[in-house]
């Protein structure tokens, strides 16, 4: 049976003992019930990865040893998707945990002209990020932005790979079918698509225009086909 995995926001390097956090104690100590001598993972989501013991099960402050320590590298390939807010704040949430346990690694919540709604509470977005890291397994914790307005994300330069998908006519690659890049970001829209001048804008920025597929997809499904495209095949 798999160790029970956690998240702790930082990790040094030769660090021996680390005392957790008041949530993750509680969790530990009165959900699960483990006790002194027990083991468990911890990750900081940059790369480690710890086999630690319990030493002291408070439930406020939870006392572990590291046991083992490895380090993860990161993927040779980083994909972002920049993706636009959307009304449903539930169906943001099940893109970002999908993306994650797909392996994305930056998410960029874009704020378009037709983007119905701006509020964005980054601290729980990304606190679904982190359950579906440690769900899924994994040492790295995808970076999420802040929202971003759409034409800053075209001035970017780090990356060297740069698709928009979106809904117009005119001639499109299937993106399933683009050479890999070593990184690569892809722009999804709201519902109700880029606007006409937003898409010229991305165009003009060297932007490749991509399909996902024969369907019109949900803002967030497209997402998620993006991501899977992307880390995937």
């Amino acid at each position: 049976m798999a160790l029970p995995f956690f998240y702790i926001t930082s990790y040094n390097p030769g660090q021996q003992q680390i005392s957790l956090d008041e949530d993750t104690s509680r969790h530990i100590v009165q959900v699960l019930r483990m006790k002194a001598g027990e083991q468990l993972n911890l990750t900081d989501g940059k790369g480690h990865l710890l086999l630690c013991e319990i030493a002291a099960g408070h439930k406020k402050h939870c006392e572990v040893l590291v046991r083992e320590a490895e380090y993860q590298a990161a993927k040779t390939r980083s994909v972002a998707v920049g993706i636009s807010i959307i009304k449903s704040a539930s169906r943001f949430e099940w893109f970002l945990e999908k993306a994650t346990e797909i392996g994305v690694t930056e998410i960029i919540p874009l704020v378009c002209q037709r983007t119905e709604k701006e509020r964005f509470r980054h601290d729980r977005m990304n606190a679904i990020c982190i359950s579906a890291m440690l769900q899924s397994q994994q040492a790295w914790l995808p970076v999420l932005r802040e929202p971003v307005p759409f034409a800053a994300v075209l001035d970017e330069t780090k990356f060297s790979g740069q698709f928009i998908a979106h809904c117009e006519e005119g001639p499109k690659n299937p993106l399933a079918r683009q050479q890999q890049h070593g990184s690569t970001v892809i722009l999804v829209g709201p519902e109700g698509d880029f606007t006409s001048a937003e898409i010229e804008l991305a165009l003009q920025k060297g932007f490749m225009p991509v399909s996902l597929g024969d369907t019109r997809l949900r803002t967030e499904t497209a997402g998620v086909v993006a991501a899977t495209l992307l880390c995937l095949v």
